[in-house]
């Protein structure tokens, strides 16, 4: 009798749009486009599709907004505190967004996969593979400001709903943040355009 066949290994990895195979587990950042990144983002909707529009709004939306936030709020913020911010959302090309709540159940799994994609991020594009605790609160902050425009504005919170999870955003007027949701190709381009802004001020031109 012939040994029992030893079952297949899981398939671990996603085939980019680019030709590159990333590995979910152990990503690498050669196998990293930002091509890939914008087309993702700006086809993963926020608030699980539940936003006023007749399209979604795309994380990768949410993310330019975050980083136009950021910047209004941190006096002297560098380029690469900028494109920190524009990137903080970068592995849910791969991921999708998924809301707080679920995240929560996922626990320490879910926040595994996302940190070493987010490491492997940065490293591609010569970022920090960890940002400092400070960044992080920054952009966190700018982050809550976001969600509360957008729950307020698009996901139907009450505002009083929405300064309980989030706060009440300060420094920044509602009539200065534009969240019209986009086609996906309009965020894409968007996206990719702010990104080549920050590398040029980087001093990086394009990167693939």
């Amino acid at each position: 009798m012939s040994p029992a066949k030893a079952p297949e290994a899981a398939r671990a990895w996603q085939r980019m749009l680019s030709g590159r195979r990333l590995d979910l587990l152990d990503p690498s950042p050669l196998d990293i486009e930002i091509g890939d990144i914008a087309h993702g983002l700006a086809r993963v909707a926020r608030w699980n599709g539940q936003t006023e529009g007749d399209n979604a709004y795309s994380v990768a939306q949410h993310s330019l907004l975050v980083e136009d936030v950021f910047g209004r709020i941190v006096a002297g913020a560098t380029a690469d505190w900028l494109q920190a911010a524009l990137l903080h959302d970068a592995p849910e090309y791969v991921i999708g967004d998924m809301i707080s709540p679920f995240k929560a159940t996922l626990g320490d799994d879910y926040k595994s996969v996302e940190k070493r994609l987010q490491r492997a991020i940065h490293l591609r594009f010569t970022l920090p593979p960890d940002i400092t605790v400070t960044l992080k609160k920054a952009i966190k902050r700018a982050d809550r400001i976001a969600a509360f425009y957008e729950a307020t504005r698009l996901a139907g919170f009450a505002e009083s709903e929405a300064a309980r999870f989030f706060g009440r955003p300060r420094g920044i007027a509602p009539e200065t943040v534009d969240m019209t949701p986009q086609p996906a190709k309009k965020a894409q381009a968007a996206f990719l355009k702010r990104f080549a802004e920050i590398e040029k001020l980087r001093g990086r031109g394009s990167v693939g």
